[in-house]
């Protein structure tokens, strides 16, 4: 029986639960890296992204797109293989942050400078948003969603570990190890990786935001697939905010991405806010401005943030 890239995680993750620290890491990070290499050489699509940049929102539009096409269940998304080993034309996607931890393996592969890989052929989308947006939602992802064991991943491979029992929103932006500097740096260095694959797309959060149908379109045309535009406004429609959080309350997904983590906490929702600069609304003028003069200076003009 062949088994299912999620059934090899737990497979992975649940023996070990027992092991002292450092020896769970290591036998976690050395396995889990060997499986995300795996799930990335047989994906037909390898989607980059750091958390809290539309990674899941997307997913559940694709996902939506073959769910109606071929009658899947509405509540299962593709996390890899999860339709592919039901109905083979379906493409396996692989979605990785390609830096933390194990993911880090895919990452080093797509590096530019990176010795030649059947990885670097793959047609690579990457996910970018305005980093200030992306730190202030993983503040709460790190805190009120984050796995137990990818969260001590994390911390055993960053200088200074982050207690998400007592660490403050400001604290994490601007001073912890993957707070904003860290997010510009990774912004930075993806879009330089992706300029030297022979495929590539990069979807700004915001301008799928703005135009859900349109850059639906463009990425299932970078895929290869073809969707009439009924077929892609059903999938937005599907997708929309107010329709994912009355989901999401209700329990209506299976899979950990969009599963209910702490019922009647709305910080802890995967389908948090989803806005366009929301970070003004959490933060003080002086603590935006100075977030925003940081990008001002160090991200990439190309990215097209520079003015906050």
């Amino acid at each position: 029986m062949q088994l299912s890239d999620g059934v090899k995680k737990a497979l992975i993750i649940a023996p070990t639960e027992l092991l002292p620290a450092a020896a769970r890491v290591a036998l976690r990070r050395k396995y889990l890296a060997q499986l995300e290499l795996a799930k990335a050489e047989r994906a037909s699509l390898l989607i980059i992204g750091h958390p809290k940049s539309g990674n899941t929102w997307l997913k559940v539009m694709l996902s939506r797109l073959y769910q109606v096409r071929h009658g899947l269940p509405a509540s299962q998304l593709i996390n890899t293989d999860e339709f592919a080993r039901k109905i083979p034309e379906i493409p396996r996607l692989a979605a990785t942050n390609a830096c933390y931890s194990y993911e880090g393996a895919v990452g080093e592969r797509l590096a530019a400078g990176a010795p030649d890989n059947p990885l670097r052929h793959k047609p690579v989308l990457l996910l970018v948003r305005n980093p200030i947006d992306i730190a202030v939602s993983w503040y709460y992802q790190f805190t009120r969603r984050q796995s137990r064991a990818k969260q001590e991943l994390i911390n055993h491979a960053i200088a200074h570990p982050i207690d998400r029992r007592s660490v403050g929103m400001w604290e994490f932006i601007r001073h912890s190890d993957i707070g904003l500097p860290f997010l510009i740096d990774y912004l930075n260095t993806w879009y330089r990786n992706v300029q030297t694959l022979e495929r590539r797309l990069v979807v700004r959060y915001e301008d799928l935001r703005a135009q859900p149908e349109q850059v639906l379109a463009e990425i299932t045309a970078f895929m290869g697939e073809s969707f009439s535009a009924e077929e892609i406004r059903e999938a937005v429609q599907f997708a929309s905010f107010d329709n994912l959080r009355q989901m999401e309350a209700s329990g209506f997904f299976r899979q950990g991405g969009m599963r209910l983590r702490r019922r009647g906490d709305p910080t802890a929702f995967k389908t948090r806010r989803g806005k366009v600069g929301g970070y003004r609304d959490e933060l003080t003028p002086e603590q935006a401005a100075e977030l925003e003069a940081l990008v001002a200076a160090h991200l990439d003009p190309a990215l097209g943030y520079r003015a906050g």
